[in-house]
């Protein structure tokens, strides 16, 4: 029975299963219930996570119960440890928000919480990120998590999140990144999508940041803190809540 479900979860494409588990994970969380390891979002342990990843496949990393990767459980210790997100008065903007968060942020009393993208059925607002249609120094947070990858132009997205975010407000801007590029990767002429997923990551990623992307921020005007959280924490509890040892979190000030 364990072989053949590994099988179902190693042979159905990532996007489908996140959808999927979405619709059935009551279900997929009581079978992987165990104690190795825990999602610190809602507390519940599992003998196992699930597998996610398009071109290359990343074991342990889907929480069963509320679908949060390495990234997103890394940002809610942030948040939680670090900072008053979860107790002071908040006007918070939230690009593209993931489900492990939205329903968690939509009831905190103290957070006047906007959601905006393009195309998410969960956002408030519908809006370009390079036009966006908020007055200047309107939110005391943003979160804006792996979207600036998609943005052809991240200069003027970078920009936008600059002037509506309030002076000495906080933006939590995460991509995908690879620390060992110096400087920032993109090739339009790769137009095959199987070519792009292979290089990028993902068919619809325009680039591959490096170590620049911090100083990229600095140049907007954001002050940033480059937060290496993983390794404030001790390393059982690491391994414990699935993380990936090493990821930054870009804490930008205004």
């Amino acid at each position: 029975m364990k072989s053949v479900f590994k099988l179902i979860l190693n042979t159905i494409p990532r996007p489908l299963l996140i959808r999927l588990s979405y619709v059935a994970r009551p279900i997929i969380a009581l079978s992987l219930k165990g104690n190795k390891f825990t999602d610190p979002i809602d507390g519940k342990s599992f003998k196992s996570m699930m597998p996610y990843g398009y071109e290359t496949q990343r074991n342990n990393v889907l929480s069963p119960s509320t679908l949060s990767l390495e990234r997103h459980r890394l940002l809610w210790l942030y948040l939680n440890e670090q900072t008053d997100f979860f107790t002071a008065h908040k006007k918070v903007l939230h690009f593209a928000p993931e489900q492990a968060f939205y329903k968690l942020f939509r009831n905190q009393k103290n957070l006047d919480y906007t959601t905006t993208d393009l195309f998410s059925p969960l956002a408030d607002v519908k809006a370009d990120i390079c036009n966006l249609p908020f007055d200047d120094n309107q939110y005391d947070v943003i979160l804006c998590n792996h979207v600036l990858e998609h943005i052809p132009d991240d200069t003027k997205a970078m920009q936008e999140l600059y002037r509506v975010l309030k002076p000495g407000g906080m933006a939590i801007l995460q991509i995908p990144q690879d620390l060992k590029r110096a400087t920032t990767f993109a090739d339009d002429s790769i137009t095959d999508q199987k070519e792009r997923a292979k290089i990028f990551g993902q068919y619809d990623h325009v680039r591959i940041y490096g170590r620049d992307y911090f100083d990229k921020l600095r140049s907007i005007g954001f002050t940033v803190i480059e937060e290496d959280y993983t390794n404030k924490i001790a390393p059982e509890l690491v391994e414990k809540y699935c993380l990936a040892k090493g990821e930054i979190i870009p804490v930008c000030f205004k």
